[in-house]
């Protein structure tokens, strides 16, 4: 190729199709004349007063591209130009990230620079090749005594935790974010309040945990795109880590916000209510974002997703429902519980791990089955004990549970700002049955 040719094709400027606001209505953006690709983002430009806003493609309609904004649709006209922002979908990953809190386009909400950093990941990417999963055969030590001694977590493992508003779910985060074994967590909040993430972070995560997370936020009053999209953004971050070789923790508060967000998304792009509201999309996307957590060949994603139950007996709940067979196991949160005082309000004997038996000993399996069993023959007589007509000696099984029963209560309450080591909370699981 000549020199004379090369030097002309350098001096050629790529081609900006620009479009054109058709319609607005409800959340969604009508434009025409935009080669958009669904997923990908689009700046909308005010050509008389410079205004701009950004929106992602989520639907095309004939020669239709239906946007959803990532802010307010006030401002909104049919005079704005519409362009594709190439390698948009995409987030900033690296350390830097570290101690920051960040909005669902990676933008910093802590009032510090935005973070510089050298590398970028897409928000939207497949999950590790099911062949290539490390298996998940190591316990993750949380600090937390309930969990390690009775619903122990693997390395790698996605368990969910279920309660209902004001059930302690956020303060049980804290202290997993404190107390876990990992080399980084990666803290996702979803449709919160603003009073309770500034909370969160200066009382539940604190300083310590603060140092080693990074923090993203879409609060309640943001457009349902961006509760989306944060949690594809913290998940993003997430795998970035995992593949440089780190034990990342995953935490997402909460997937019912995230789900509810999807069926708000959907519902406005026409999708029919199939379950209490809920679009078919939401229950195809719910499992494509738990599988993008997990293990694979460099590292490791264990994910923590919360969700809102409408009530602890959650059968006629569908993202309840769904979530619980999506994942590898539930801690269920107990108001009653909870009102009796006792932290973490984590209700055992409703709870599971699937993969204990693959990350404890026999001897550890067996203390902790013989709890279970104390637990569950107490809770038979706890009626006949508190109007005092239990006698003593009638049941020797249930003498031997009102007499564990202060040892098992020890193991399973603890103060929020302690973490106990793995080893000592077997101790404690040692003396609960002796």
């Amino acid at each position: 190729m000549s020199e004379l040719l090369l030097d002309v094709l350098n001096r050629i400027e790529p081609r900006v199709y620009t479009g054109r606001v058709v319609e607005a209505w409800g959340t969604l953006i009508h434009v025409t004349g935009v080669p958009a690709k669904i997923g990908d983002i689009c700046r909308l430009r005010d050509p008389a007063n410079g205004n701009e806003l950004l929106a992602e493609a989520v639907g095309i309609k004939h020669h239709i591209t239906l946007l959803n904004p990532l802010g307010t649709m006030e401002g909104v006209s049919n005079t704005m130009l519409v362009e594709v922002i190439e390698g948009a979908s995409t987030v900033p990953v690296g350390r830097e990230l570290l101690g920051r809190v960040l909005d669902s386009q990676g933008l910093p909400l802590d009032g510090k620079p935005p973070p510089n950093c050298a590398h970028r990941a897409a928000i939207y990417a497949a999950a590790p090749d099911p062949m290539k999963r490390l298996p998940v055969d190591k316990a993750f030590s949380t600090g937390v005594q309930a969990i390690d001694s009775m619903l122990t977590l693997g390395l790698g493992q996605r368990a969910g935790i279920f309660a209902m508003a004001g059930g302690g779910k956020s303060t049980l985060l804290g202290m997993l974010a404190r107390g876990s074994e990992s080399d980084v967590n990666v803290v996702v909040l979803i449709g919160e309040r603003g009073r309770e993430v500034r909370e969160f972070i200066d009382e539940s995560l604190g300083a310590e945990g603060l140092a080693k997370s990074v923090v993203l936020v879409s609060t309640s009053d943001r457009p349902a795109l961006e509760r989306c999209r944060v949690a594809l953004v913290g998940t993003a971050i997430a795998e970035y880590f995992r593949d440089k070789g780190l034990r990342v923790l995953l935490m997402m508060d909460s997937v019912t916000r995230y789900a509810r967000a999807l069926r708000d998304i959907g519902l406005a792009l026409g999708e029919p209510p199939v379950r209490r509201g809920f679009t078919p999309s939401v229950f195809s996307q719910l499992p494509r974002l738990f599988e993008r957590a997990g293990n694979n060949e460099k590292g490791y994603i264990t994910g923590i997703y919360t969700v809102l139950a409408e009530d602890e007996h959650d059968g006629e709940d569908p993202v309840t429902e769904e979530v619980r067979s999506l994942l590898d196991g539930h801690i269920v949160l107990s108001r009653k519980l909870a009102a009796a005082a006792h932290y973490p309000a984590i209700d055992v004997l409703a709870s599971a791990s699937r993969v204990m038996h693959n990350v404890t000993t026999p001897e550890h399996r067996q203390k902790a089955a013989r709890v279970r069993a104390l637990m569950s023959k107490y809770k038979e007589v706890e009626l006949l004990l508190q109007v005092g007509e239990y006698k003593k000696g009638t049941d020797g099984q249930a003498d031997d549970a009102i007499r564990a029963a202060p040892m098992i209560g020890g193991l399973l309450k603890q103060d929020s700002t302690v973490v106990t080591p793995y080893a000592r909370t077997l101790e404690l699981l040692e003396r609960a049955v002796s």
